[in-house]
């Protein structure tokens, strides 16, 4: 008698298969001992019928995935070495099966809700469900959160990282290991500065991203506005410690000796220095906050564009592009406002922007239009409610970002606002109101369009 490897002969099988299906569980989750426990009934060979064949009623026993297994386990399996994971040794030797076949399987049935909800395409459910099988046979705790970390090596298999760690955290099992970009590039460009001058910068640094509950109350602010921040003020910071080793020691005319003649320059340096002697200042770090006095105003002049490469971005074969530049161009909206605007701020030939509503001209009416008929027959499944979105975010709800915005246009898109705000403001001679009804702009805003108005036709 022809015997299966783990020793046991035809019949056994078939009763754990009977057994299996009477109880709707998994074949593989029955156990041979268990299914012959009470007996076993004879069959004929060729006569095993199934249900649903012949004349007989189809009648579904198995029974859906427990998503409860999806909740995390409370511990975490310590291991005596931290091995990296090769997952190029995986694709040509397989990798470990999961673990646990139950989770497995609530985990595969959540990767089909959220395909679902987001209207995925059957290749990008496929892929993220094989990443799915590969995470929890790696891990050193079966049914811990995966750690980001791990998630992050699936990009040498050509798997996205970034959707495999979306749906993990939707589901509760994500473990965010990895230090944030802008602690590694805060490090590497303040190694060259003195011990203390980086604790002072680490507590600027502190306050800026996570914000203060204690007076001088603080909002946390976005790591792009801090990289910004502190790269405008890093080159005189290396002035600055090349004579002193604390940022206590600075005083007004260190600070009025390092600003640069360049209006743009010593404005931007200025504002950087500002926000970390104010935060040091309130953190009582330092004793007198040395920029509280010295004024360096803001250039009014925007950047002059080149108007050639502004229609070249209006008659785009891209139909992103050529809505971009309208957009810009026409109604000079701002590039945040871009990244957010949802198909529901368009309808009734108006653009609404909060409290603001915008009458769309002919011209960007016509671009948004193509690029509405492009967005739906690209992502026609998209759950993604943002006006502009790409191949990345279209399987999500986020917003596009700045960079991508900057990346559709030839020239930035601040830029084309700025001119188009100062044209209309030498259009009407510097009119304050229509200025601040046709842009959304403020008071202070605006009176700086009509100050350089009025400067540039004052006679010298």
């Amino acid at each position: 008698m022809a015997l299966y490897e783990d020793g046991s002969c035809r019949l056994c099988h078939r009763q754990r298969s009977l057994f299996a299906h009477a109880l709707g569980r998994r074949v593989g989750d029955v156990g041979l001992a268990e299914a012959n426990r009470n007996g076993q009934q004879l069959f004929i060979a060729g006569l095993w019928h199934q249900d649903g064949t012949g004349k007989r009623e189809y009648v579904k026993k198995t029974v859906p995935p427990n998503m409860r297994l999806l909740t995390p386990v409370g511990h975490r399996q310590l291991v005596l070495f931290d091995t990296a994971r090769d997952l190029q040794a995986g694709l040509r030797n397989g990798f470990p099966p999961p673990p646990h076949p139950g989770r497995e399987a609530a985990l595969l049935a959540f990767v089909a809700e959220h395909a679902q909800r987001y209207g995925w395409r059957r290749s990008k459910i496929e892929r993220v469900r094989r990443a799915m099988r590969i995470l929890p046979g790696i891990q050193d705790t079966p049914g811990a959160p995966i750690r980001r970390s791990d998630v992050a090596l699936l990009s040498r298999i050509k798997h996205s990282a970034a959707v495999v760690a979306d749906v993990l955290a939707d589901a509760g099992l994500l473990d965010e290991d990895r230090q944030p970009a802008i602690v590694t590039w805060f490090s590497v460009n303040t190694a060259d500065l003195p011990e203390q001058i980086r604790d002072e910068l680490g507590v600027w640094l502190q306050v800026m991203r996570h914000g203060s509950t204690e007076p001088p109350r603080r909002k946390p602010r976005n790591d792009a506005t801090i990289t910004t921040q502190l790269r405008w003020a890093l080159p005189a910071s290396r002035q600055f410690a090349a004579a002193h080793p604390s940022l206590r020691e600075i005083g007004v005319d260190e600070v009025r000796a390092v600003l640069p003649g360049a209006p743009l320059a010593r404005y931007t340096m200025l504002q950087g220095l500002r926000s970390i002697f104010r935060i040091l200042k309130a953190r009582k770090l330092v004793f007198v906050n040395p920029t509280a006095r010295l004024s360096a105003p803001q250039p009014q002049s925007p950047a002059s564009v080149n108007l050639e490469v502004v229609r070249a971005d209006l008659n785009s074969s891209q139909p992103a592009t050529a809505a971009l530049a309208a957009l810009l161009a026409f109604h000079a909206v701002r590039v945040i406002q871009l990244c957010h605007l949802q198909l529901t701020d368009l309808h009734d030939g108006r653009l609404h922007l909060g409290e603001q509503v915008i009458p769309l001209a002919p011209p960007v009416r016509t671009r948004l239009a193509a690029w509405l008929d492009y967005r739906q027959a690209t992502w026609p499944h998209t759950a993604n409610p943002h006006l502009f979105i790409h191949v990345r975010n279209a399987i999500n709800v986020r917003p596009v970002s700045h960079w991508w915005i900057r990346h559709q246009l030839s020239i930035a898109g601040q830029h084309i606002r700025l001119a188009r705000i100062l044209d209309e403001a030498h259009a009407t001679s510097g009119d304050i109101r229509r200025l601040m009804d046709m842009f959304g702009l403020s008071v202070e805003g605006a009176s700086r369009y009509a100050t350089t108005v009025s400067s540039s036709t004052t006679p010298r």
